[in-house]
């Protein structure tokens, strides 16, 4: 190593930044996460700057600029935008005594300022000694994925309670008192949203040494479209702490890799038609592997709440008193207009969205589709391929003309992502002769523009008004 990586107190101490344009601003944005003061040696701000001296945040010092301009601070960052300036200041900062940090000037630094993640009082700093800083972009996000958003007031309670701890507990229970604390159910309550039964926990277990499970957990976790680094940061969390995941054939094999090696992972996949699973049976079995003091995750695609049957298994969960908590996926829908450029609102041309599915309970009656057919909305099918030949029916009774077009999208944000646009009329033979079954969505919009004209035309006999044609989602 040519830099030693270490932490430096900013408690009551200055850290002075020479410029006042937006370099100088970019490092105050950085050292604003610090209980540090502020001063700034400029003769102008930027407005940005100008409110942090005139909140009194920063201070700002317009005299000539000396080396007692920079002694005693704690560091000191130059960032004129100007490389001569830039320069004569590092040496009058040297002089003063101060560790210095010139902007995009590497040889001219004793300090560099590293990617940070911040989960104060947790706080992790990662540099490439000025050689790589995109890498250390890329690794700060990874790193982000890793470490719960709630960590850092996690941390803090732990703080608080230290000196409990070292008057209770005897020093050889201590380390497998804070390994429980940060792996075990207080972190989890905590995690989840229940500060105070975490906080109430750890204190009962400093006093009286109880530390028994508060029994098992169940995450529904939305793995989104497919493409893994479409997962929210807590699903990714969910996985690395889940003892088993339940996982279905609409899963990318990718987005369990990011889970735990040993946890367990079991298949419960349904395919249309044949249901293997049936939907009772997996509820029971994620049921009871929670009772058993697990955390169980039940991993499925896009979101959850959108035809995941999510209220089924959370009724099970909590007729069993098990904890449950949903974390909220990309919904294909939303991956689908993101990887077509498209909007699923637009004003003036659709401001309501309807989200609808082409399959039904087993023995219920096809769904009236043609009652979300309206100017101004754009309709979605979820699982609509095996129902194309009713939905083409419903729509053109509802008015639509046949040539209305309609977006089929496939296989979203995975390698094998297609989409295609054909005619409503044209729709289910198209779809046979692309090869294209299972869940992909068929989407269409109705433009508002052209609903007046549209009103009142009338369509079959007994149809409802004429709907305007479909404009294309590609």
């Amino acid at each position: 190593m040519h830099s030693f990586p270490m932490f430096i107190r900013t408690t009551g101490r200055r850290v002075v930044i020479a410029g006042g344009g937006e370099q100088a601003a970019q490092k105050a944005r950085l050292m604003l996460k610090t209980d540090a003061r502020l001063v700034l040696l400029a003769q102008e701000l930027e407005p940005e700057l100008a409110s942090l001296v005139a909140s009194g945040r920063a201070g700002l010092d317009q005299g000539p600029v000396t080396p007692d301009s920079f002694a005693g601070a704690a560091m000191v960052f130059v960032a004129t935008g100007c490389p001569g300036l830039d320069a004569a200041l590092h040496a009058l900062a040297k002089a003063g005594g101060a560790p210095v940090n010139v902007v995009d000037q590497p040889a001219l630094c004793d300090l560099t300022t590293p990617s940070i993640v911040d989960r104060d009082p947790v706080v992790v700093a990662i540099g490439t000694e000025g050689t790589a800083p995109v890498l250390a972009r890329q690794i700060k996000t990874r790193v982000e994925r890793m470490l719960d958003p709630r960590l850092g007031s996690f941390a803090a309670l732990a703080g608080r309670l230290r000196q409990g701890v070292a008057r209770h507990l005897p020093r050889a229970e201590r380390r497998a008192f804070w390994r429980w604390a940060f792996a075990g159910d207080p972190w989890h309550l905590h995690r989840g949203g229940q500060e105070r039964a975490a906080a109430d926990m750890l204190k009962r277990a400093i006093t009286s040494g109880d530390r028994a499970p508060s029994g098992g957990h169940i995450a529904l976790v939305g793995a989104g479209p497919g493409a893994r680094d479409l997962l929210t940061l807590r699903a990714v969390e969910r996985l690395q702490e889940a003892d088993v995941i339940f996982y279905d054939r609409l899963v990318d094999p990718e987005v369990l890799e990011l889970a735990r090696r040993d946890a367990e992972r079991v298949y419960v996949g349904k395919v249309v038609g044949a249901h293997a699973w049936p939907q009772e049976r997996i509820s029971a079995l994620v049921v009871a592997e929670a009772a058993r003091g697990r955390r169980v995750v039940r991993l499925k695609s896009g979101d959850p709440g959108i035809f995941g049957r999510a209220g089924e298994e959370l009724a099970a969960a909590r007729a069993a008193g098990i904890a449950t908590e949903i974390v909220p996926g990309v919904t294909a829908a939303s991956a689908a207009a993101a990887s077509l450029g498209q909007s699923l609102t637009e004003r003036g041309q659709s401001d309501t969205l309807v989200l609808t599915t082409g399959r039904h309970r087993d023995g219920a009656l096809p769904g009236d589709w043609a009652r979300h057919a309206h100017p101004g909305t754009t309709l979605v099918f979820y699982m609509g391929v095996g129902a194309a030949d009713e939905i083409r029916g419903a729509l053109l009774r509802r008015g639509l003309a046949p040539e209305t077009q309609v977006t089929v999208a496939a296989d979203v944000s995975k390698t094998a992502q297609r989409s295609l646009v054909t005619s409503i009329d044209a729709l289910p033979g198209r779809l046979a002769r692309e090869g294209i079954t299972g869940n992909a969505l068929l989407m269409l919009r109705l433009p508002q523009a052209e609903a007046a004209a549209g009103l009142g035309q009338g369509g079959e006999a007994g149809a409802g008004p004429r709907v305007p044609a479909a404009l294309p989602l590609h």
